[in-house]
């Protein structure tokens, strides 16, 4: 494919308001999730006691890390699938200004690949364990499932954006901030 050919448009995401969005999410998420766990199962806080208490408080970040960083490379493992140097042009690092981690894919896809890429680990770490914690009374994949799925809302923002286009027209990760160039033909030429 010649890109030189194409119109490139900058799409861009504030990283601030994807935070607030993040709330607005989470607040979704337990209204569709937590509120039916609820009338299910009922909810129990459980019991602390001091044996292993620090263990105890560190696995959750333990738990957000890893998630965090399985969030990351689920992207990548969807972008080389579609990428036509796979897992060469695959980057992943840290927006430090925000502390916001991401993968990049360094070549362009088309839009419904990236889509895909983009939407691939709010299915899997949100919704998914959502869906199991609910059906099976389990509260710790119901929490893990609705934070991670809040924790895509950068990804559901980009994907608002995005949906609309024209699902063969190509898309690119812009290297550096929250957001993605567009691939487009010139109207002119059509």
């Amino acid at each position: 494919m010649d890109f030189n050919n194409l119109v490139k448009e900058k799409k861009i995401i504030d990283l601030q308001k994807a935070n607030g969005e993040a709330l607005k999410y989470l607040v979704l998420f337990v209204v569709v999730f937590a509120v039916p766990f609820y009338f299910i199962w009922g909810f129990e806080l459980p019991k602390l006691n001091s044996e292993y208490l620090i263990l105890k408080a560190l696995t959750p970040l333990i738990i957000l890390l890893l998630g965090i960083v399985a969030h990351e490379l689920i992207h990548g493992i969807f972008f080389a699938l579609y990428a036509s140097k796979g897992i060469k042009s695959i980057t992943f690092g840290i927006l430090w200004k925000t502390l916001t981690p991401y993968c990049h894919c360094k070549e362009p896809l088309k839009i419904k690949h990236y889509i895909i890429a983009l939407l691939a680990p709010l299915l899997i770490l949100g919704v998914i364990p959502s869906v199991f914690g609910l059906i099976g009374g389990n509260g710790f994949f119901l929490i893990f499932g609705i934070f991670f799925s809040a924790a895509a809302a950068g990804d559901l923002m980009i994907y608002l954006l995005i949906r609309k286009e024209n699902r063969e027209d190509y898309v690119q990760d812009h290297p550096s901030e929250a957001g993605y160039y567009i691939f487009r033909k010139n109207k002119s030429e059509e």
